[in-house]
């Protein structure tokens, strides 16, 4: 198993700090960053982002180009001249992969060194036999790979999501009892021998987490909590702008927090659910709609029919959906001031399929409840990644990881 994202990365170059090869990997770091972030730039540009002169920029992008990172992609409207050339990161340097397993399926996605999603592909899994996990994630990794036009060669690291999370220690995985064939002790050592590429393993919901720090709601923020809710319930911890995974990577799995309203669940490993599980969780929803009356619950999965209940509800001001919307705020309030009392963060995301279809009704109610609760008062806001949330997170931690080796040019 890979380190987890977001690890330091490894001992520093050989070069002392100062030294013009180290200054100049400083330099052409910086650059391919601003270069990412505003597109392409002309070297004058790149001077005055950076502070460099022309001719230290010049040199920069001269390099640059001939290791492949760069390329000229054409002039500043109007103005001719080698000064007006505009420049952006070579997208086809380097790709990194992602997947999003769960029971009944694999998402899998390539994304070039932009970021820029070039390849997808979902690999339908219901009732799979645990012997097949490793044929079913090459197969859903190389769809995406095909898609994208390239070989599996070209993969510089993979970013693998699950619910739960792989122990450290053992290497087993945890808290996901309800993913069939992912629970062997040998798994990630296979998954290695027919991947032959660097992997990490991460918790879904921990993956959010990073896409909602890198491009969503919680950009600029450093210690936040992520409540996140669809077939599971499950939140991420963000503290000092790093993910706080536990001792056996088994933090935020709140699906099994003790919490008042609910019976005091006991052994909840081997029952899979707990208190605010079932006090909050997708089927909580429906069995709230039944007990207040509300007309036709639904009949598919559980998440699904909570999603439509509470849209239906945040549609209404009277009857018995508003009430389902009150009595469900309740619920992931309870929840949340245990979590905000424990960890005062500065921020709360709220995110997922269930609680995303409340919208703005349900978010105003739960931060009323919860300022009740909790004496710690959070921002509270709602998710803003809202397609492929978990797969986006995980190609945003592959290309994390790429990039720092990518752009390392002091090698």
């Amino acid at each position: 198993m890979g380190p987890p994202p977001g690890t330091p990365p490894g001992p520093a170059p050989t070069s002392s700090p100062g030294t013009p090869r180290v200054l100049r990997a400083m330099n052409d770091r910086a650059a391919l960053e601003l270069l990412l972030e505003h597109g392409p730039l002309s070297r004058t540009r790149i001077g005055t982002l950076t502070g460099l002169s022309k001719p230290t920029a010049s040199q920069l992008l001269a390099r640059l180009e001939a290791a492949g990172l760069v390329v000229a992609t054409g002039t500043t409207a109007g103005r001719p001249g080698p000064g007006a050339q505009l420049y952006a990161v070579n997208a086809r340097a380097a790709h990194a992969a992602g997947l999003d397993v769960t029971p009944l399926r694999i998402r899998a996605a390539v994304a070039d060194l932009t970021g820029t999603v070039v390849g997808s592909y979902e690999l339908a899994t219901p009732g799979r036999r645990a012997e097949g996990v490793v044929r079913q994630v090459t197969a859903a990794l190389d769809g995406a790979v095909e898609a994208a036009g390239i070989t599996r060669a070209g993969v510089g690291r993979l970013v693998v999501a699950t619910p739960g999370a792989f122990d450290p220690a053992t290497g087993r995985l945890r808290y996901a009892s309800h993913l069939p064939g992912w629970h062997s002790p040998t798994l990630l050592d296979e998954l290695a021998a027919a991947l032959e590429m660097p992997v990490e393993y991460e918790n879904d919901v921990n993956l959010v987490a990073v896409a909602e720090q890198r491009l969503g709601a919680a950009r600029g923020h450093g210690d936040f909590v992520l409540l996140w809710n669809e077939e599971g319930l499950g939140a991420a911890l963000v503290i000092g702008g790093r993910l706080h995974r536990g001792f056996t990577g088994g933090a935020g799995e709140v699906g099994f927090l003790p919490v008042p309203g609910t019976s005091l669940v006991r052994n909840v490993a081997r029952t899979g659910s707990g208190g605010f599980q079932d006090l909050a969780g997708a089927r909580a929803v429906r069995e709230l709609a039944r007990e207040l009356g509300v007309e036709d619950v639904g009949s598919g999965p559980h998440a699904q029919a909570a999603a439509e209940l509470l849209a239906r509800a945040a549609a209404s001001d009277t009857g018995p959906c508003a009430r389902l919307l009150d009595r469900y705020a309740t619920g992931l309030a309870t929840g949340l001031a245990s979590l905000v009392s424990v960890l005062d963060p500065e921020l709360v995301v709220l995110a997922g399929e269930v609680i995303a279809a409340g919208g703005e009704p349900l978010r105003e109610r739960v931060r009323a409840e919860l300022a009740e609760l909790a004496a710690p008062r959070p921002k509270l806001v709602a998710g803003a990644v809202r397609e492929g949330p978990v797969l986006r997170g995980a190609l945003e931690s592959a290309l994390a990881a790429t990039r720092d080796e990518v752009f390392d040019t002091s090698r």
